[in-house]
Formats: structure tokens, C-alpha cells, sequence
């Protein structure tokens, strides 16, 4: 009896010991939050060189042309620069859907943009040795009835075949997945083109089939793909995995379909890459909707884990159907979190990933003097912009002004140039200006010193969509020149959240004189 007593409390013992290390382990275990790459940063592809990985996102009408990141460990990224520092010749806009590929010692980017010619989206492709120093074009590489968009490189025994979404806007036509073979160099299509798939009509993705990407596991081609409205306050994307044992097919879809929807944390999620850690983990990074700031801040970069059910030979998300909020950290990092840019001018140089609308005149700044000089060159009723991409919907903008006489120095939340928001300064006056359908409204105006000689203008954003403006000069407190907060809801454009910065307007050619710019995530 004494014996069976001793076992029950030994096993007993023994369980809550392992509990305890369960729980321990748990409790010890790194963990990151997505988004892993914030703000607007759409369609990101991912590769991985070595130990380093790097990501190119949509930038659609924002230059420069495609953000690019790096990273050590899937959760801590760093900017490094667009893939073009200058805009290609051939190009004109909706900046969508980099592929990044790499060969031998060669980087690649095949990407989506609209034609100058006729308006049409095709595909280019650019290459580099260094991507710190950009690519160089090679112009256009896929021309496809009207429109060619969303490619994805494979490397199929050695031989490369380019796929792409087709016929999403030929009428009567089903949106397919096509594919056709490249020259060995990459930067020619050679091969006829073959279908890989086709969206169904009668399910999730009857409101298409897109953003594919495709890796080899054992016997299979695995591909995930993504359906339905990608963007936007009405969407519903979501994403779906098909399987072949050739490239060209026949392609099976998952019967489980759709693998990844919309939850109350991260809405619409798709269009991403599949890349394996050096450990052999599959990792899913790709875009969706935060639930809390939503269209304000735009398709932001997430990070899922795939796992595999060696059974069927089918991968599932990790953490079930919906982007997971909190997560393993793949590499055992801790996350850190560095959105915040304050930025004195007076002091050292420092980079500043400022970006603008392609559709005006490309900015013309620099620093002298301690001040940013930032030239008024459009003829907008907004002016011209310069701008951040926002990381968080609820910040506090800041910016120390020298007023001018016929120049209006503006904070301004922009979503494109004929929809916009400002608080401005000029000599003798403030002025809270509005700029909606391309028609401006002048909502305030408050007096000004006329001796005044340095202005802090304001903007406090809370969900990126409420927006308080005020102000103050060195020898007074702050001030604020809103009553209520404003509704910045007009401001997202279908597939683009709103930037913040600076605006210029007013007299043509005319500087600005910013003495400082803070940008600061609450």
C-alpha cells in the first residue's frame, strides 16, 4: 500500500513538475506582434540570401517606386531604400506587386506599373548586383491584352518560367494564373504561355484569383494565391492553396479553401510570399488590414507561419484561419520598435524616407541653413507634398516653421492631390484648409504676430481618421484651432492609405523654412 502511495505521489509529482516546465517554457517563449513591417506596405515579396532576407512592397502612387526592407529574422526590418531611386522611363503609376529574385549571384525585380502610353498595367523587370544602390531597368518585359499584373518567378530545375494574373479586366473572361518560360538571363519571355488556374466563379473567389506565389515541397508545387477585393473599406480578400506535381499542372485546390480570412484584429488578408527559414520553417509574409486603424493606414506587412500535416501533404496556417496577432518569433528575437522620426535640422543629416505623389512634379528639397527649403512646383489646389508613410493611426505630428510672406507652410494628411487636409502659416496668419474633390475650402483662420518669427504647427491623429490641428509660437502655450476633431474619412484612396507631411502652396518656385519635423507614434 505504502509502495502504491509513493508512485501515485511520485507520478504526481512528476506531472506537475512537467506542467510547470511546460509553463515556464511557454511563458519563456519570444514572441512578436504583427504587423512586422508597418504602414502601407502591400503585395510584399520576400526572399532570402543566405542568412539576411529582404522584401519589396507595392507603393502604387507614391514614389519612390517599391520600399525595400531587410532583416536578420523575419521580425525586425529595416529600410534600405526603393527599388528605383528614379522612376522608369516607360511607367507612370500603380507601383504594384514587386517580385524579388535571386540568381547567382544577381538580384531581380519583376514588377507591376501602368504605361504612359495607354494607361494599361504590364510587367518590367529590373536587375541588380547591390540592392543599397537600386536596380537598373530593362523596361518592358510582359505584355498581356490589357492588363499583366502580379508576377511570380519559379526556378524549375534551372530553367525560369514567369506566372501572372491575366484577364482581370477583359470582360466575359475568367481571371486566370498564367505562366510561360523566360530566357536563361531572365529578362526575355521565350516560352508559350499555359494555365496554371482559374478562379471559380461559384465560391470565395468569384471576385478573382491573384497574388500567387509558388514553392517546391517534396513531389509538390505548392501555391498560395489570394481571392475576391483586395482593398479598401469593402473588402473581402482572403487567401487559398492549390498543388501540382508539375509545374504545369494539373493544379488542385485545397478542399479546405479558404485557409485565411478576416478577423476583428486583421481584415482582408493576402497576397504575400512563402519563404523557408534556415531551420526549415515556412513562413507566409503578406498584407492585411489592422482592425483598430484600418484603410487609415493601409495594407500593412504581416507575418504567418505554415505547418505541415505530413499525412496529407498539405501545409495549414499555424495559429488557425485568421493573422495572428501574437506569434512564435521564428528566430528566438525579441521585436523592437522604432517608428518614430525626430528630426532637427540644424543638427547632423540624417535620412528621411520621404515620400510623394508621382503624379505631380517630383520634389525638390534640400538642407541649408538648419531649414528644410522644400520648392512649391505644383499647381494643386493642395501644392506640392512631401511626406511619411504612417505606422500607427493614432501619432502627434510636429513641425517648427519660419512664416514667409506668400508662401503657406502646411502639415497636411494627404491621400492624393485632390483630397487633403492642412494647417498652414504664412506671415500674420494660420489657416486650417481643406482640399476635398479637388475643390479647397478654407475651414479657420486665426491671426498671427506679424513678428513672429518660429511656429510650432500640430497634428494629433487618433485612429488615423480624428485629427486635431493647433499651434504655438516660442513665447506662448499651445494652442488648439479645432474645436472638435475633424473626419478625415474622405482621405483613403481605393488602394492606399493616406501620408502625412509637409505642403507647400502659394507663390510658384517659393521655399520653405522647416526648422524641425517630429513624428511621434502614441
Amino acid at each position: 500500500m505504502v509502495k502504491i502511495i509513493l508512485i501515485v505521489l511520485t507520478s504526481l509529482f512528476m506531472m506537475t513538475h512537467g506542467m510547470a516546465q511546460s509553463a515556464s517554457s511557454s511563458k519563456d517563449t519570444i514572441r512578436y506582434q504583427n504587423p512586422v513591417i508597418a504602414g502601407d506596405f502591400a503585395d510584399p515579396s520576400v526572399i532570402r540570401v543566405g542568412d539576411t532576407y529582404y522584401a519589396a512592397g507595392t507603393s502604387s502612387e507614391w514614389g519612390p517606386a517599391y520600399p525595400m526592407y531587410t532583416s536578420k529574422d523575419l521580425v525586425n526590418w529595416a529600410y534600405i531604400g526603393p527599388v528605383f531611386k528614379k522612376l522608369p522611363a516607360w511607367t507612370m503609376g500603380s507601383y504594384w506587386a514587386p517580385e524579388l529574385f535571386y540568381r547567382k549571384g544577381m538580384y531581380y525585380v519583376y514588377y507591376t506599373a501602368r504605361r504612359k502610353s495607354d494607361k494599361h498595367s504590364f510587367i518590367g523587370v529590373a536587375t541588380t548586383q547591390d540592392l543599397r544602390k537600386g536596380f537598373t531597368d530593362h523596361g518592358l518585359l510582359l505584355e498581356w491584352t490589357t492588363e499583366a499584373i502580379d508576377p511570380f518567378i519559379v526556378d524549375e530545375g534551372g530553367k525560369l518560367v514567369i506566372t501572372w494574373k491575366a484577364y482581370g479586366l477583359d470582360k466575359g473572361k475568367t481571371i486566370e494564373i498564367l505562366g510561360a518560360e523566360l530566357s536563361p538571363d531572365g529578362l526575355k519571355v521565350t516560352g508559350k504561355s499555359f494555365s496554371l488556374l482559374k478562379a471559380d466563379r461559384d465560391n470565395w473567389e468569384a471576385g478573382g484569383t491573384e497574388g500567387q506565389a509558388i514553392f517546391r515541397r517534396g513531389r509538390y508545387y505548392y501555391m498560395t494565391y489570394s481571392g475576391n477585393a483586395c482593398c479598401g473599406a469593402n473588402c473581402n480578400y482572403q487567401v487559398g492553396l492549390a498543388r501540382a506535381e508539375k509545374l504545369q499542372g494539373p493544379w488542385e485546390k485545397f478542399a479546405g479553401n479558404p485557409v485565411l480570412v478576416s478577423n476583428d484584429a486583421w481584415k482582408c488578408p493576402g497576397h504575400g510570399t512563402v519563404v523557408t527559414t534556415p531551420d526549415n520553417r515556412y513562413f507566409y509574409l503578406h498584407h492585411a488590414y489592422s482592425g483598430t486603424d484600418f484603410t487609415f493606414t493601409g495594407r500593412q506587412g504581416v507575418l504567418s507561419e505554415l505547418v505541415w500535416n505530413e499525412k496529407t501533404q498539405w501545409p495549414t496556417f499555424r495559429y488557425g484561419t485568421a493573422t495572428p496577432v501574437r506569434a512564435e518569433s521564428p528566430a528566438g528575437s525579441s521585436q523592437k520598435k522604432e517608428d518614430n522620426v525626430v528630426v532637427d535640422f540644424n543638427k547632423a543629416k540624417q535620412t528621411i524616407p520621404w515620400v510623394w505623389d508621382v503624379s505631380q512634379p517630383e520634389p525638390v528639397f534640400t538642407v541649408q541653413n538648419g531649414q528644410l527649403q522644400f520648392a512649391n512646383t505644383a499647381s494643386t489646389p493642395t501644392g506640392s507634398f512631401l511626406g511619411l508613410v504612417i505606422k500607427n493611426g493614432t501619432y502627434t505630428l510636429s513641425t517648427d516653421v519660419s512664416p514667409k510672406a506668400n508662401l503657406l507652410q502646411s502639415i497636411c494628411l494627404y491621400g492624393d492631390a485632390n483630397n487633403a487636409l492642412g494647417l498652414g502659416v504664412q506671415k500674420g496668419s494660420l489657416e486650417l484648409w481643406e482640399v476635398k474633390d479637388g475643390t479647397r475650402t478654407v475651414l479657420k483662420t486665426q491671426p498671427l504676430a506679424e513678428n513672429a518669427s518660429v511656429v510650432k504647427l500640430q497634428l494629433r491623429s487618433r485612429l488615423g481618421r480624428l485629427y486635431e490641428f493647433g499651434w504655438q509660437t516660442n513665447e506662448g502655450a499651445y494652442q488648439p484651432l479645432t474645436e472638435t476633431p475633424l473626419d478625415g474619412s474622405f482621405l483613403p484612396r481605393w488602394d492606399r492609405a493616406p501620408r502625412v507631411g509637409i505642403a507647400v502652396s502659394g507663390q510658384k518656385d517659393a521655399t520653405s523654412l522647416i526648422r524641425s519635423i517630429s513624428m511621434k507614434y502614441n
